[in-house]
C-alpha cells in the first residue's frame, strides 16, 4: 500500500485560499470517518492548541466525520496505527527530528496513510533540507526523496548543494504544498 505525503512550505494555519485547498486535499480520502493525529512535537507544549488546528480541518470539511488526537511520545506508535491522517505541525525542526528519529519503523507505521508535514514537518520527512531560520543544511528522516527549502523567499537555493544531486529539489514558499506517493 502506498503512502501519500503532502509537504507544505509553512503558514498552513494562516487564513488563506491556498491553505483551504491544502486542507481539502488532506481530507480527500475515500472514507467517511477520518482519524487525524496531530503531532505537535516541534512546538512548545504551552502554545499548542489542538482546537486551532482542528478548526482549519473543520473549516474545509465537506462531508467527513473528523476525530482528532494529539500525539504523545509514549503512545505514538499506537496512535499512528489508529490514524488515517498524520499531521506534523511546523516549529522547531531539530526538536521534531530528535523525537521522531527514535522511531526506526516510521515508514512501516505510515504505510497506506496520509502523512502531512508543514515547514519543520516537511523538513523532517525529506531526505535533506536547508532551514534558513536555524541556518542548517541537514538530513531528514528520508521518507520523501527530496531536498527541501520551506518559507522560500528567493534566496539560499545554493545551500542545497550539499545534498545529493539525485534528489528532486522541492522549493516551497509559504502556503505552497506538493504531494508525493511513496
Amino acid at each position: 500500500m502506498k503512502t501519500k505525503y503532502i509537504l507544505h512550505g509553512g503558514g498552513a494555519l494562516d487564513k488563506n485560499e491556498m491553505n483551504d485547498e491544502f486542507f481539502r486535499e488532506i481530507l480527500s480520502l475515500d472514507k467517511k470517518d477520518l482519524r487525524i493525529l496531530i503531532i505537535p512535537f516541534a512546538l512548545d507544549e504551552k502554545i499548542f492548541k489542538i482546537d486551532f488546528v482542528a478548526s482549519q480541518f473543520e473549516k474545509n470539511n465537506i462531508d467527513k466525520n473528523l476525530n482528532f488526537d494529539s500525539a504523545e511520545i509514549g503512545k505514538l506508535e499506537e496512535q499512528i496505527k489508529n490514524a488515517d491522517i498524520i499531521y506534523l505541525i511546523g516549529g522547531k525542526t531539530l526538536k521534531l527530528l530528535a523525537v521522531l528519529a527514535d522511531f526506526k519503523n516510521l515508514s512501516d507505521l505510515f504505510n497506506g496513510k496520509v502523512v502531512v508535514g508543514e515547514s519543520a514537518g516537511a523538513y523532517v520527512l525529506s531526505s535533506c533540507f536547508y532551514s534558513k531560520s536555524i541556518d542548517i543544511c541537514s538530513e531528514g528522516l528520508k521518507l520523501v526523496p527530496v531536498k527541501t527549502i520551506c518559507h522560500y523567499d528567493g534566496e539560499d537555493k545554493e545551500r542545497l548543494a550539499n545534498c545529493s544531486k539525485e534528489l528532486e529539489e522541492l522549493i516551497l514558499k509559504d502556503y505552497e504544498f506538493k504531494m508525493f506517493t511513496v
